[in-house]
């Protein structure tokens, strides 16, 4: 490929990141939302960070079963209380680290 294909390719590619990104923004920052609306946008976070824990947390990766005594499953429990009560994101990603190793040193 030339100089100007690749240039038009990352070119092409910065679009598309980027307008998907930036017309909503545009579009949205001068006009007022229904509350309906901001609070079903404010689900989203919660939704995705689901949608990504639950199969780590809760599916065998092999046999794409359901498996509710996963290491990441048990750690994460107590991990989640402890953020619950101390509502400290540093000390909860120690915390959980830590339980994951603890876990691992003992019954592996």
């Amino acid at each position: 490929m030339s100089f100007w294909e690749y240039l038009f390719l990352f070119s092409a590619m910065g679009l598309v990141t980027f307008l998907p990104r930036w017309l909503p923004l545009i579009y949205l920052a001068h006009r007022d939302l229904p509350q309906w609306l901001i609070d079903w946008l404010s689900l989203i976070p919660i939704a995705i960070l689901c949608s990504l824990l639950a199969p780590i947390l809760f599916a065998n990766q092999t046999t794409r079963s359901l498996e509710l005594g996963k290491p990441e499953l048990l750690v994460a429990i107590p991990t989640l209380l402890f953020a619950i009560k101390t509502k400290n994101l540093g000390a909860t990603v120690l915390a959980g680290m830590a339980l994951y190793w603890l876990f691992n040193f003992l019954y592996q």
